[in-house]
Protein backbone atom coordinates (compact mmCIF):
# COMPACT_ATOMS: atom_id res chain seq x y z
CA UNK A 1 0.00 0.00 0.00
CA UNK A 2 1.60 3.21 -0.91
CA UNK A 3 1.71 6.29 1.36
CA UNK A 4 -1.37 8.41 0.84
CA UNK A 5 -1.14 12.26 0.89
CA UNK A 6 -2.06 14.66 3.12
CA UNK A 7 -5.55 15.38 1.41
CA UNK A 8 -6.33 11.79 0.73
CA UNK A 9 -7.11 10.94 4.43
CA UNK A 10 -10.24 11.93 6.46
CA UNK A 11 -9.44 9.57 9.87
CA UNK A 12 -6.12 8.47 11.03
CA UNK A 13 -6.62 5.33 13.43
CA UNK A 14 -3.94 5.24 16.10
CA UNK A 15 -4.17 1.52 17.08
CA UNK A 16 -2.32 0.09 19.85
CA UNK A 17 -1.50 -3.71 19.51
CA UNK A 18 -4.64 -4.81 18.03
CA UNK A 19 -6.25 -4.34 14.10
CA UNK A 20 -5.02 -5.70 11.36
CA UNK A 21 -2.93 -7.98 13.25
CA UNK A 22 -4.64 -9.66 16.43
CA UNK A 23 -8.16 -10.87 15.50
CA UNK A 24 -11.45 -10.49 18.25
CA UNK A 25 -12.39 -7.87 20.16
CA UNK A 26 -11.33 -4.24 19.69
CA UNK A 27 -10.35 -5.38 16.65
CA UNK A 28 -13.40 -6.71 15.95
CA UNK A 29 -15.25 -3.37 16.46
CA UNK A 30 -12.56 -1.67 14.16
CA UNK A 31 -12.99 -3.36 11.12
CA UNK A 32 -17.11 -2.89 12.11
CA UNK A 33 -16.69 0.34 12.21
CA UNK A 34 -14.08 1.16 9.11
CA UNK A 35 -16.47 -1.22 7.22
CA UNK A 36 -19.63 0.51 7.84
CA UNK A 37 -18.28 4.23 6.97
CA UNK A 38 -17.00 3.27 3.43
CA UNK A 39 -17.24 7.55 2.35
CA UNK A 40 -14.69 8.22 4.56
CA UNK A 41 -11.31 8.01 4.08
CA UNK A 42 -9.10 6.00 6.82
CA UNK A 43 -5.41 5.53 7.77
CA UNK A 44 -4.54 3.19 9.81
CA UNK A 45 -1.57 3.70 11.88
CA UNK A 46 -0.41 0.52 13.66
CA UNK A 47 2.09 0.47 16.87
CA UNK A 48 2.79 -2.67 18.14
CA UNK A 49 6.08 -4.30 20.72
CA UNK A 50 8.61 -5.84 18.36
CA UNK A 51 8.05 -6.48 14.30
CA UNK A 52 8.26 -10.31 15.15
CA UNK A 53 5.74 -10.41 17.80
CA UNK A 54 3.32 -10.14 14.96
CA UNK A 55 2.35 -12.66 12.25
CA UNK A 56 0.28 -11.75 8.98
CA UNK A 57 -2.55 -9.56 9.15
CA UNK A 58 -6.11 -11.03 10.61
CA UNK A 59 -8.15 -8.69 8.20
CA UNK A 60 -8.44 -8.14 4.92
CA UNK A 61 -8.31 -4.13 4.73
CA UNK A 62 -11.52 -2.31 2.96
CA UNK A 63 -10.25 -0.23 -0.02
CA UNK A 64 -11.15 2.93 1.70
CA UNK A 65 -7.91 2.34 3.85
CA UNK A 66 -5.82 4.31 1.61
CA UNK A 67 -2.52 3.99 4.39
CA UNK A 68 -1.41 1.55 6.73
CA UNK A 69 2.10 2.04 8.06
CA UNK A 70 3.60 0.45 11.86
CA UNK A 71 5.23 1.85 14.40
CA UNK A 72 7.57 -0.57 17.36
CA UNK A 73 8.14 0.48 20.72
CA UNK A 74 10.49 -1.94 22.18
CA UNK A 75 12.43 -2.64 18.76
CA UNK A 76 15.45 -0.81 20.11
CA UNK A 77 15.95 0.33 16.45
CA UNK A 78 17.77 4.18 15.46
CA UNK A 79 19.12 4.90 18.57
CA UNK A 80 21.70 7.68 18.17
CA UNK A 81 24.96 6.85 18.17
CA UNK A 82 26.68 7.03 21.67
CA UNK A 83 28.51 10.22 21.94
CA UNK A 84 29.70 11.35 25.55
CA UNK A 85 28.57 14.99 26.47
CA UNK A 86 27.92 17.59 29.29
CA UNK A 87 24.04 18.25 28.98
CA UNK A 88 21.83 20.70 28.47
CA UNK A 89 21.18 21.89 32.10
CA UNK A 90 17.89 23.89 30.73
CA UNK A 91 16.82 20.16 29.64
CA UNK A 92 16.90 18.62 32.59
CA UNK A 93 15.74 21.08 34.93
CA UNK A 94 12.98 20.65 32.75
CA UNK A 95 12.59 16.66 33.10
CA UNK A 96 13.16 17.37 36.62
CA UNK A 97 10.12 19.82 37.12
CA UNK A 98 8.11 17.00 34.09
CA UNK A 99 9.18 14.34 35.86
CA UNK A 100 8.04 15.83 39.97
CA UNK A 101 4.69 16.31 38.00
CA UNK A 102 4.49 13.02 37.43
CA UNK A 103 5.22 11.96 40.64
CA UNK A 104 2.89 13.86 42.34
CA UNK A 105 0.66 13.01 39.78
CA UNK A 106 -1.68 15.59 40.72
CA UNK A 107 -2.75 18.89 38.90
CA UNK A 108 -0.28 22.33 39.46
CA UNK A 109 -0.12 25.67 38.74
CA UNK A 110 2.08 24.96 35.77
CA UNK A 111 1.08 21.92 34.73
CA UNK A 112 -0.72 23.38 31.26
CA UNK A 113 2.55 24.88 29.74
CA UNK A 114 4.87 21.73 30.90
CA UNK A 115 2.97 19.70 28.59
CA UNK A 116 2.57 21.71 26.12
CA UNK A 117 6.71 22.25 26.43
CA UNK A 118 6.73 18.50 26.90
CA UNK A 119 4.86 17.86 23.62
CA UNK A 120 6.65 20.70 21.58
CA UNK A 121 10.03 19.24 22.48
CA UNK A 122 9.34 14.96 22.42
CA UNK A 123 7.48 15.92 18.49
CA UNK A 124 10.38 18.25 17.77
CA UNK A 125 13.18 17.31 19.02
CA UNK A 126 13.20 13.62 19.52
CA UNK A 127 16.64 12.23 18.99
CA UNK A 128 18.27 15.24 20.95
CA UNK A 129 16.06 14.56 23.98
CA UNK A 130 17.01 11.14 23.88
CA UNK A 131 20.77 11.63 23.07
CA UNK A 132 20.64 14.02 26.20
CA UNK A 133 18.62 11.04 28.53
CA UNK A 134 20.75 8.42 27.25
CA UNK A 135 24.15 10.00 27.37
CA UNK A 136 25.34 13.27 29.31
CA UNK A 137 26.44 13.81 32.50
CA UNK A 138 23.47 15.95 33.86
CA UNK A 139 21.41 12.75 33.11
CA UNK A 140 23.76 10.66 34.89
CA UNK A 141 23.08 12.92 37.65
CA UNK A 142 19.66 13.02 37.70
CA UNK A 143 18.86 9.21 37.94
CA UNK A 144 21.46 8.60 40.48
CA UNK A 145 19.92 11.60 42.82
CA UNK A 146 16.07 9.92 41.37
CA UNK A 147 16.96 6.05 42.82
CA UNK A 148 18.71 7.65 46.39
CA UNK A 149 15.94 9.64 47.29
CA UNK A 150 12.82 7.95 45.81
CA UNK A 151 13.90 4.28 44.92
CA UNK A 152 13.14 1.44 47.56
CA UNK A 153 13.87 -2.26 46.88
CA UNK A 154 15.41 -2.45 43.48
CA UNK A 155 19.56 -2.71 42.84
CA UNK A 156 20.59 0.91 40.93
CA UNK A 157 21.48 -1.65 37.85
CA UNK A 158 17.82 -2.69 37.48
CA UNK A 159 16.94 0.85 38.10
CA UNK A 160 18.54 2.27 35.54
CA UNK A 161 18.07 -0.06 32.47
CA UNK A 162 14.08 0.09 33.67
CA UNK A 163 14.29 3.62 33.37
CA UNK A 164 15.63 3.56 29.79
CA UNK A 165 13.47 1.20 29.16
CA UNK A 166 10.41 3.22 30.25
CA UNK A 167 11.81 6.26 27.87
CA UNK A 168 12.75 4.45 24.91
CA UNK A 169 8.78 4.36 23.13
CA UNK A 170 8.65 7.96 24.43
CA UNK A 171 11.48 8.58 21.66
CA UNK A 172 10.20 6.40 19.25
CA UNK A 173 6.60 8.04 19.16
CA UNK A 174 8.07 11.61 19.32
CA UNK A 175 9.63 10.13 16.31
CA UNK A 176 6.48 9.02 14.72
CA UNK A 177 4.99 12.16 14.80
CA UNK A 178 7.13 13.59 11.95
CA UNK A 179 6.33 10.67 9.88
CA UNK A 180 2.29 9.70 10.56
CA UNK A 181 0.07 10.10 8.24
CA UNK A 182 -1.98 13.50 8.46
CA UNK A 183 -5.64 12.99 8.64
CA UNK A 184 -8.30 15.60 9.08
CA UNK A 185 -9.05 14.03 12.25
CA UNK A 186 -7.25 11.85 14.53
CA UNK A 187 -8.77 8.77 16.45
CA UNK A 188 -7.31 6.79 19.44
CA UNK A 189 -9.04 3.25 20.59
CA UNK A 190 -7.17 3.16 23.95
CA UNK A 191 -4.87 5.81 25.64
CA UNK A 192 -1.59 4.31 26.44
CA UNK A 193 1.38 4.72 23.63
CA UNK A 194 -1.72 5.01 21.29
CA UNK A 195 -2.95 7.69 23.40
CA UNK A 196 0.09 9.36 23.75
CA UNK A 197 1.14 9.70 20.48
CA UNK A 198 -2.20 11.14 19.58
CA UNK A 199 -2.26 13.78 21.97
CA UNK A 200 1.30 14.41 20.19
CA UNK A 201 -0.15 14.66 16.67
CA UNK A 202 -3.13 16.89 18.08
CA UNK A 203 -0.72 19.40 19.97
CA UNK A 204 2.31 18.84 16.48
CA UNK A 205 -0.70 19.78 14.21
CA UNK A 206 -3.53 20.86 15.85
CA UNK A 207 -6.40 18.64 14.30
CA UNK A 208 -8.63 16.84 16.52
CA UNK A 209 -8.10 14.17 18.46
CA UNK A 210 -11.04 11.22 18.93
CA UNK A 211 -10.82 8.90 22.02
CA UNK A 212 -12.53 5.88 22.57
CA UNK A 213 -11.88 3.39 25.12
CA UNK A 214 -13.48 0.07 25.88
CA UNK A 215 -11.44 -0.65 28.63
CA UNK A 216 -9.76 1.64 30.69
CA UNK A 217 -6.06 1.19 29.65
CA UNK A 218 -4.64 2.38 33.05
CA UNK A 219 -6.98 -0.09 34.87
CA UNK A 220 -6.05 -3.09 32.44
CA UNK A 221 -1.99 -1.81 32.98
CA UNK A 222 -2.34 -2.64 36.43
CA UNK A 223 -4.04 -5.89 36.46
CA UNK A 224 -1.21 -6.91 34.17
CA UNK A 225 0.93 -6.15 36.88
CA UNK A 226 -0.24 -7.59 40.04
CA UNK A 227 -0.32 -10.44 37.84
CA UNK A 228 3.53 -9.99 37.25
CA UNK A 229 5.76 -12.62 38.03
CA UNK A 230 8.21 -11.13 39.75
CA UNK A 231 5.36 -9.94 42.59
CA UNK A 232 5.65 -12.82 45.35
CA UNK A 233 2.28 -12.68 46.44
CA UNK A 234 -0.59 -15.39 46.32
CA UNK A 235 -3.80 -13.47 47.08
CA UNK A 236 -6.33 -13.30 43.46
CA UNK A 237 -4.64 -10.56 41.27
CA UNK A 238 -7.89 -8.24 41.86
CA UNK A 239 -7.73 -8.39 45.65
CA UNK A 240 -4.49 -6.54 45.65
CA UNK A 241 -4.16 -2.96 46.31
CA UNK A 242 -0.87 -0.74 44.86
CA UNK A 243 0.25 -0.40 48.44
CA UNK A 244 1.49 -4.38 47.80
CA UNK A 245 3.17 -3.67 44.87
CA UNK A 246 6.54 -2.87 43.86
CA UNK A 247 8.18 -0.26 43.19
CA UNK A 248 9.38 -0.71 39.75
CA UNK A 249 5.05 -1.52 39.79
CA UNK A 250 4.74 1.32 41.89
CA UNK A 251 6.93 3.28 38.68
CA UNK A 252 4.93 1.35 35.95
CA UNK A 253 1.62 2.52 37.08
CA UNK A 254 2.56 6.03 37.29
CA UNK A 255 3.72 6.13 33.91
CA UNK A 256 1.00 5.15 32.06
CA UNK A 257 -0.97 6.76 34.04
CA UNK A 258 0.56 10.21 33.18
CA UNK A 259 0.11 8.72 29.64
CA UNK A 260 -3.33 8.74 30.09
CA UNK A 261 -3.73 12.26 31.30
CA UNK A 262 -1.46 13.46 29.08
CA UNK A 263 -4.17 11.94 26.30
CA UNK A 264 -6.92 13.35 28.36
CA UNK A 265 -6.14 16.81 28.03
CA UNK A 266 -5.82 16.34 24.49
CA UNK A 267 -8.64 14.27 23.35
CA UNK A 268 -12.12 15.81 22.61
CA UNK A 269 -14.86 13.87 22.52
CA UNK A 270 -13.51 11.04 25.37
CA UNK A 271 -15.46 8.50 24.62
CA UNK A 272 -16.62 5.31 26.98
CA UNK A 273 -18.92 2.31 26.95
CA UNK A 274 -20.78 3.01 29.94
CA UNK A 275 -21.61 5.44 32.59
CA UNK A 276 -18.78 3.07 35.44
CA UNK A 277 -16.12 3.81 32.92
CA UNK A 278 -17.12 7.42 32.34
CA UNK A 279 -16.60 7.57 36.07
CA UNK A 280 -13.61 6.41 36.02
CA UNK A 281 -12.33 8.64 33.43
CA UNK A 282 -13.24 11.17 35.34
CA UNK A 283 -11.54 10.35 38.26
CA UNK A 284 -8.31 9.93 35.93
CA UNK A 285 -8.65 12.91 34.90
CA UNK A 286 -10.95 13.66 32.42
CA UNK A 287 -12.66 17.07 31.42
CA UNK A 288 -16.70 15.48 32.31
CA UNK A 289 -17.30 18.01 29.72
CA UNK A 290 -16.01 16.24 27.05
CA UNK A 291 -17.29 12.62 28.28
CA UNK A 292 -19.85 10.93 26.64
CA UNK A 293 -21.17 7.22 26.57
CA UNK A 294 -21.38 5.52 23.37
CA UNK A 295 -22.05 1.78 24.21
CA UNK A 296 -21.30 -1.04 21.30
CA UNK A 297 -23.55 -1.98 19.17
CA UNK A 298 -23.63 -5.51 17.07
CA UNK A 299 -25.83 -6.42 13.68
CA UNK A 300 -28.40 -7.96 15.30
CA UNK A 301 -30.16 -8.81 12.38
CA UNK A 302 -27.13 -11.04 11.33
CA UNK A 303 -28.30 -13.01 14.71
CA UNK A 304 -32.24 -13.13 14.36
CA UNK A 305 -31.88 -16.59 12.20
CA UNK A 306 -29.86 -18.08 15.09
CA UNK A 307 -32.98 -18.04 17.39
CA UNK A 308 -35.39 -20.78 14.98
CA UNK A 309 -32.16 -22.93 14.88
CA UNK A 310 -32.08 -23.99 18.30
CA UNK A 311 -33.95 -27.22 19.46
CA UNK A 312 -37.17 -26.75 21.70
CA UNK A 313 -36.02 -27.30 25.20
CA UNK A 314 -32.50 -25.42 25.84
CA UNK A 315 -29.42 -28.11 25.43
CA UNK A 316 -27.53 -28.43 28.70
CA UNK A 317 -24.53 -26.84 27.05
CA UNK A 318 -22.60 -24.07 28.97
CA UNK A 319 -19.74 -22.44 26.49
CA UNK A 320 -17.37 -19.93 27.67
CA UNK A 321 -16.43 -17.90 24.05
CA UNK A 322 -12.82 -16.14 24.41
CA UNK A 323 -9.66 -15.96 24.55
CA UNK A 324 -7.66 -18.36 26.80
CA UNK A 325 -5.93 -16.34 28.85
CA UNK A 326 -6.02 -15.81 32.77
CA UNK A 327 -7.91 -12.38 32.24
CA UNK A 328 -10.96 -14.43 31.41
CA UNK A 329 -10.76 -16.98 34.57
CA UNK A 330 -11.46 -19.83 32.54
CA UNK A 331 -10.49 -22.07 35.57
CA UNK A 332 -13.32 -20.66 37.54
CA UNK A 333 -15.65 -21.91 34.62
CA UNK A 334 -13.81 -25.22 34.77
CA UNK A 335 -14.53 -25.63 38.93
CA UNK A 336 -18.29 -24.39 38.22
CA UNK A 337 -18.84 -27.19 35.77
CA UNK A 338 -17.70 -29.47 37.86
CA UNK A 339 -21.34 -28.50 39.80
CA UNK A 340 -23.52 -28.60 37.36
CA UNK A 341 -22.41 -31.79 36.18
CA UNK A 342 -22.76 -33.09 39.26
CA UNK A 343 -26.83 -32.09 39.08
CA UNK A 344 -26.65 -32.72 35.28
CA UNK A 345 -24.25 -35.65 34.44
CA UNK A 346 -25.03 -35.25 30.56
CA UNK A 347 -23.84 -31.32 30.44
CA UNK A 348 -21.02 -30.39 28.56
CA UNK A 349 -18.93 -27.23 28.97
CA UNK A 350 -17.49 -25.94 25.40
CA UNK A 351 -14.42 -23.28 26.01
CA UNK A 352 -14.58 -21.82 22.71
CA UNK A 353 -11.52 -19.57 22.17
CA UNK A 354 -7.82 -19.13 20.86
CA UNK A 355 -5.14 -20.63 23.02
CA UNK A 356 -1.87 -19.49 21.42
CA UNK A 357 -1.66 -16.38 23.44
CA UNK A 358 -0.90 -18.30 26.90
CA UNK A 359 0.35 -21.89 26.69
CA UNK A 360 1.05 -22.24 30.11
CA UNK A 361 -2.29 -21.13 31.05
CA UNK A 362 -4.06 -23.50 28.40
CA UNK A 363 -2.16 -26.06 29.75
CA UNK A 364 -3.00 -25.94 33.86
CA UNK A 365 -6.60 -25.66 32.71
CA UNK A 366 -6.34 -28.93 30.49
CA UNK A 367 -4.71 -30.33 33.66
CA UNK A 368 -7.69 -29.19 36.29
CA UNK A 369 -10.28 -30.74 33.53
CA UNK A 370 -8.37 -33.89 33.99
CA UNK A 371 -8.14 -33.20 37.25
CA UNK A 372 -11.93 -32.82 38.08
CA UNK A 373 -12.51 -36.31 36.06
CA UNK A 374 -14.34 -34.18 33.05
CA UNK A 375 -12.32 -35.22 30.18
CA UNK A 376 -15.50 -36.70 28.46
CA UNK A 377 -17.76 -33.53 29.18
CA UNK A 378 -15.46 -30.75 28.84
CA UNK A 379 -13.94 -29.94 25.64
CA UNK A 380 -11.22 -27.54 23.93
CA UNK A 381 -12.92 -26.08 20.64
CA UNK A 382 -10.18 -23.43 20.05
CA UNK A 383 -11.09 -20.84 17.86
CA UNK A 384 -15.28 -20.97 16.24
CA UNK A 385 -17.36 -18.87 14.53
CA UNK A 386 -20.17 -17.47 16.89
CA UNK A 387 -23.04 -17.71 14.85
CA UNK A 388 -22.20 -21.40 14.03
CA UNK A 389 -21.93 -21.99 18.27
CA UNK A 390 -24.98 -20.31 19.35
CA UNK A 391 -27.62 -22.38 18.31
CA UNK A 392 -26.18 -25.23 20.06
CA UNK A 393 -25.53 -23.74 23.20
CA UNK A 394 -27.95 -23.79 25.77
CA UNK A 395 -26.24 -21.06 28.12
CA UNK A 396 -23.27 -18.25 27.73
CA UNK A 397 -20.37 -18.18 30.83
CA UNK A 398 -18.16 -15.58 31.31
CA UNK A 399 -16.29 -16.22 34.02
CA UNK A 400 -13.96 -12.91 33.74
CA UNK A 401 -11.99 -10.61 36.03
CA UNK A 402 -12.11 -8.03 33.64
CA UNK A 403 -14.08 -6.84 31.05
CA UNK A 404 -15.32 -3.36 29.08
CA UNK A 405 -18.83 -3.88 27.11
CA UNK A 406 -18.39 -7.70 26.16
CA UNK A 407 -19.51 -7.83 22.50
CA UNK A 408 -19.93 -11.91 22.86
CA UNK A 409 -23.26 -11.52 25.51
CA UNK A 410 -24.66 -8.91 23.05
CA UNK A 411 -24.43 -11.88 20.25
CA UNK A 412 -25.59 -14.01 22.52
CA UNK A 413 -28.78 -11.92 23.39
CA UNK A 414 -29.49 -11.05 20.11
CA UNK A 415 -29.21 -14.88 19.18
CA UNK A 416 -31.52 -15.71 22.31
CA UNK A 417 -29.21 -17.28 24.42
CA UNK A 418 -29.16 -16.18 28.35
CA UNK A 419 -25.41 -15.64 29.79
CA UNK A 420 -24.10 -15.79 33.22
CA UNK A 421 -21.73 -13.60 33.91
CA UNK A 422 -18.90 -12.14 36.47
CA UNK A 423 -19.75 -8.41 37.59
CA UNK A 424 -17.26 -6.75 35.39
CA UNK A 425 -17.55 -4.11 33.18
CA UNK A 426 -21.21 -3.26 31.74
CA UNK A 427 -22.05 -7.04 32.25
CA UNK A 428 -24.56 -5.87 34.91
CA UNK A 429 -26.28 -3.33 32.21
CA UNK A 430 -26.47 -5.61 29.36
CA UNK A 431 -28.10 -8.25 32.07
CA UNK A 432 -30.21 -6.56 34.49
CA UNK A 433 -30.68 -3.10 32.22
CA UNK A 434 -29.57 0.10 33.39
CA UNK A 435 -30.27 1.42 37.28
CA UNK A 436 -30.13 -0.20 40.26
CA UNK A 437 -33.38 -1.75 39.34
CA UNK A 438 -32.36 -2.35 36.19
CA UNK A 439 -35.23 -2.08 33.12
CA UNK A 440 -38.35 -2.81 31.96
CA UNK A 441 -36.98 -5.60 30.01
CA UNK A 442 -36.23 -7.74 32.78
CA UNK A 443 -32.79 -10.62 33.66
CA UNK A 444 -31.25 -11.70 30.59
CA UNK A 445 -29.38 -14.13 32.73
CA UNK A 446 -27.57 -13.63 35.80
CA UNK A 447 -24.45 -11.83 37.59
CA UNK A 448 -22.76 -13.57 39.87
CA UNK A 449 -19.15 -12.46 42.05
CA UNK A 450 -15.98 -12.22 40.32
CA UNK A 451 -13.90 -16.07 41.41
CA UNK A 452 -17.25 -17.73 42.62
CA UNK A 453 -17.47 -20.99 40.64
CA UNK A 454 -20.40 -22.00 43.24
CA UNK A 455 -22.55 -18.79 42.50
CA UNK A 456 -21.85 -19.02 38.87
CA UNK A 457 -22.75 -23.16 39.43
CA UNK A 458 -26.09 -22.25 41.34
CA UNK A 459 -27.18 -19.79 38.66
CA UNK A 460 -26.38 -22.02 35.42
CA UNK A 461 -28.55 -24.69 36.94
CA UNK A 462 -31.22 -22.51 38.05
CA UNK A 463 -31.34 -21.13 34.50
CA UNK A 464 -30.54 -24.94 32.83
CA UNK A 465 -33.59 -26.09 35.05
CA UNK A 466 -36.21 -23.81 34.60
CA UNK A 467 -37.62 -23.64 31.70
CA UNK A 468 -39.84 -20.21 32.50
CA UNK A 469 -36.81 -18.12 33.72
CA UNK A 470 -34.89 -19.88 30.41
CA UNK A 471 -37.81 -18.56 28.12
CA UNK A 472 -38.06 -14.81 30.20
CA UNK A 473 -34.08 -14.24 30.06
CA UNK A 474 -34.28 -15.13 26.61
CA UNK A 475 -36.79 -12.49 25.69
CA UNK A 476 -35.05 -10.49 28.29
CA UNK A 477 -31.96 -10.26 26.03
CA UNK A 478 -33.72 -10.07 22.75
CA UNK A 479 -35.83 -6.60 23.55
CA UNK A 480 -32.53 -4.91 25.04
CA UNK A 481 -29.61 -5.60 22.48
CA UNK A 482 -33.11 -4.66 19.49
CA UNK A 483 -33.57 -1.17 21.96
CA UNK A 484 -30.02 -0.41 23.07
CA UNK A 485 -27.19 -2.05 21.34
CA UNK A 486 -27.78 -2.20 17.36
CA UNK A 487 -24.81 -1.26 15.03
CA UNK A 488 -26.59 0.89 13.38
CA UNK A 489 -27.16 3.29 16.22
CA UNK A 490 -23.50 3.12 17.14
CA UNK A 491 -22.38 3.87 13.86
CA UNK A 492 -23.98 6.78 12.82
CA UNK A 493 -23.08 8.14 16.67
CA UNK A 494 -19.21 7.86 15.57
CA UNK A 495 -20.04 9.27 11.77
CA UNK A 496 -21.73 12.74 13.90
CA UNK A 497 -18.33 12.74 15.65
CA UNK A 498 -16.14 12.66 12.72
CA UNK A 499 -18.51 14.93 10.85
CA UNK A 500 -19.04 17.48 13.74
CA UNK A 501 -15.06 17.25 14.35
CA UNK A 502 -14.12 18.43 10.72
CA UNK A 503 -16.84 20.93 10.55
CA UNK A 504 -15.84 22.72 13.72
CA UNK A 505 -12.44 22.21 13.67
CA UNK A 506 -10.55 25.57 12.22
CA UNK A 507 -9.90 25.60 8.60
CA UNK A 508 -5.84 26.58 9.38
CA UNK A 509 -5.46 23.50 11.10
CA UNK A 510 -7.21 21.37 8.45
CA UNK A 511 -4.47 22.37 6.00
CA UNK A 512 -2.25 22.09 8.71
CA UNK A 513 -0.13 19.44 6.10
CA UNK A 514 -0.13 21.74 2.87
CA UNK A 515 2.32 24.46 5.23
Amino acid sequence: MKPASHNEIDIVLLLEGTYPYVSGGVSSWVHQLITALPHYRFGVVFLGSRPEDYGEPKYDLPPHVVHLEHHYVHAGQDQPPVSPRPGEPRIMEFMRRLHDWMRRGEPCAHAKSMVDDMMWLVSCYPRALQAEFLYSETAWSYLTEVYEHHCTDPSFIDFFWTVRAMHEPIWTLGRAVSQCAAGKVYHTVSTGYAGFLGALLHHRTKRPLILSEHGIYTKERTIDLFQATWLRDHRWSFEKGTDHLSYFQHLWIRFFDTLGRLCYAAADPIVSLYEANRQRQIQDGADPQRTRVVPNGIPVERFVPLRYQRPPLPPPVLCLIGRVVPVKDVKTFIRAFRTVLNHIPHAEGWIAGPEEEDPEYVTECRHLVENLGMRARMKFLGFQRVDELLPRIGLLVLSSISEALPLVVLEAMAAGVPSVTTDVGACRELVYGEGAEGDEFGAAGAVVPIANPEALAHEALTLLTDGERWRAAQAAGIKRVEARYTARAMIARYAAMYQGAMQTWPESALNFAKS
